[in-house]
């Protein structure tokens, strides 16, 4: 049986009470769908669920180029992210559909809700 996830005030800065763990170099992360597998470096299987986390970026963290092979969406919860096609600062809400390309940093760190259908293919 499905249980439901209610974390009230999330884009009001509840997210600071979350518990996040390391996920990659400078980016830590604080996985909200609980049935979901995590694309990690260890771990690239999908359970076929999306993956709904938070992602908190350091000042200079980054991601590589990656292609998505499922719908990406994200919104900046604080701070700003970047790719090649712009800055986001919080508030905002960015859709990266199938088959899009770009790597992600953020010059002074971020918080991230994100959700993935398909784990990401480094390219």
């Amino acid at each position: 049986m499905s249980v439901n996830t209610h974390i009230p005030g999330l884009i009001l800065g509840n997210w600071q009470e979350q518990v996040f763990q390391p996920f990659r170099e400078g980016i830590e992360i604080c996985t909200l769908h609980e049935n979901a597998r995590i694309d990690t470096p260890q771990n690239t299987e999908s359970s076929g669920q999306p993956v709904i986390a938070l992602l908190r970026y350091q000042a200079g963290a980054s991601v590589p180029r990656h292609r998505h092979p499922g719908v990406e969406t994200i919104v900046v919860l604080a701070g700003s992210q970047s790719d090649e096609a712009g800055r986001y600062p919080t508030g905002s809400l960015v859709i990266n559909p199938v088959g899009s390309e770009h790597s992600v940093w953020s010059d002074d760190g971020c918080v991230v809700l994100i959700q993935w259908d398909k784990p990401v293919e480094f390219v």
